[in-house]
């Protein structure tokens, strides 16, 4: 769901990504409409209704795209709404954006774990929108009348900056800022396309001159962790941060757009008691969390709906 998404991550899932490089809302009608502030600065407003399911009681059917980290959030949304006592049907790992962004057009799906960021890119390419309250307002704006988005979470599925423990512990360094003074020690690694889209944004943003650029490709977080490289062109959910010790430096000046993990949803298809269930999900839902989570499927080897009910369980939502 990313750019070409997830080099990292996919490199080491053996999936495929979303198909545009990687949702919250403001405005007046339902979802589209004025509402309470997410974790990550979204606003929504819910449907009327209170029965199960969509508004006329009928079955939520929630999808996912065909790699491990979307199957695993659709996993927590299915069962979030059914704890709530949704009527949910599964629709897993069915592929692309282009192909999953029909299928909730046409109703066949009503729910949907996408990346604020990512979705914006597919719909509006020119779109220069960072902020996570900048994107969502901008994805407000795009989507038909019939989809909106719901809260976001604050877990981010999107590039980073990132070094190893011993690196971030002997240099101090807690932000990509951090790196001026040290930038020209250090090498860089990514995927080959890396060093073209951002040596010059982080020259004129941060003011970074590296040693040196080296094309790692899917082997990134390898390459940190048997210093080939300083820094790394890490995805901040890759399970190798948690299995590495890795640290993805922060980015106070959004080098790297917002990819707020965020329900896109067929606004019929959903009541109010379904959308407090899924932003109750997005309110809980950080980064290093997510993860973890990711570890235990895709390092661990656990299976996604297990992984999803002890995550639910232990934040007070299963």
């Amino acid at each position: 769901m990313h750019r070409t998404r997830r080099a990292a991550v996919l490199g080491t899932l053996a999936a495929l990504a979303l198909g545009a490089t990687a949702c919250g809302s403001s405005g007046g009608d339902p979802l589209s409409g004025g509402g309470s502030s997410s974790a990550a600065g979204s606003t929504t407003a819910a449907p009327s209704g209170s029965s199960a399911g969509a508004g006329d009681g009928s079955t939520v059917v929630v999808g996912s795209a065909n790699f491990p980290e979307n199957v695993l959030l659709g996993s927590i949304y299915s069962q979030a709404l059914k704890a709530k006592g949704v009527k949910v049907e599964e629709k897993f790992n069915i592929g692309s954006r282009e192909v999953l962004y029909g299928q909730l057009q046409s109703g066949n799906l009503t729910v949907l774990p996408e990346y604020n960021g990512s979705l914006l890119a597919y719909l509006d390419a020119k779109s220069s929108a960072v902020t996570t309250e900048d994107v969502n307002a901008a994805l407000t704006k795009a989507l038909p009348s019939s989809l909106g988005i719901l809260d976001s979470s604050s877990a981010e599925d999107k590039d980073s900056l990132s070094v190893t423990q011993e690196t971030a512990d002997k240099y101090g360094l807690k932000s990509i800022a951090g790196l001026a003074a040290k930038a020209g020690e250090f090498t860089i690694g990514g995927p080959p396309e890396f060093k073209s889209r951002r040596e010059q944004q982080l020259k004129d943003v941060y003011g970074l001159t590296f040693k040196e650029w080296k094309p790692t490709s899917d082997t990134t977080a390898n390459a940190l962790k048997d210093g080939t490289v300083q820094i790394g062109n890490v995805f901040t959910t890759d399970p190798k941060i948690v299995q590495f010790k890795l640290v993805p430096l922060a980015d106070p000046k959004n080098v790297f757009g917002a990819q707020n993990v965020t329900p896109l949803v067929n606004k019929a298809g959903v009541n109010a008691t379904a959308t407090a269930a899924l932003n109750a999900v997005s309110a809980k839902l950080d980064t290093a969390g997510l993860t973890a989570l990711m570890k235990r499927v895709a390092v661990d080897k656990e299976d996604p709906p297990a992984v999803a009910k002890d995550w639910l369980k232990s934040n007070g939502l299963g």
